[in-house]
């Protein structure tokens, strides 16, 4: 007799980043993606910003996290980008350099997608797609 056993229901909730400058980052992605703060933690040790889309604040979520004692920071490279739906993908890419990010790959045709990928002023990895029309 075999035992089936199946995996607990889970759903998709928030990315979280690391920065050092959480006010910075969080102008951001306000400027940048038009996100907003949906809630602030603040304890002794951290402090978190989660950040949503304007009337989505119950879907999935960006969390900007701050180490409250200053130690410094590395990004590694285990992980990939985090990755946004945006409506024109060169305009969205040109408006971001223009505040602040850096071009890491311009944008390209990939089958039916649209694709580029800027680094956040901490150097945050950032998707940025749309479906061609």
């Amino acid at each position: 007799m075999s035992e089936t056993t199946t995996a607990p229901s889970a759903t998709f909730a928030f990315t979280k980043l690391i920065v050092s400058d959480l006010d910075g980052a969080v102008d951001f992605y306000a400027r940048v993606l038009g996100l907003v703060v949906s809630q602030t933690i603040e304890m002794d040790d951290l402090a978190e910003r989660i950040l949503a889309k304007p009337g989505q604040q119950g879907g999935s979520n960006l969390i900007l996290y701050q180490h409250k004692d200053g130690r410094p920071l590395t990004l590694g490279d285990a992980h990939g980008p985090v990755g946004f739906y945006v409506r024109d993908v060169d305009a969205t890419y040109a408006f971001a350099l223009s505040q602040g990010a850096k071009g890491h790959r311009e944008p390209f045709d990939a089958g039916t997608l649209r694709v580029a990928f800027i680094l956040d002023p901490e150097g945050h990895e950032i998707e940025l797609v749309s479906v061609k029309r």
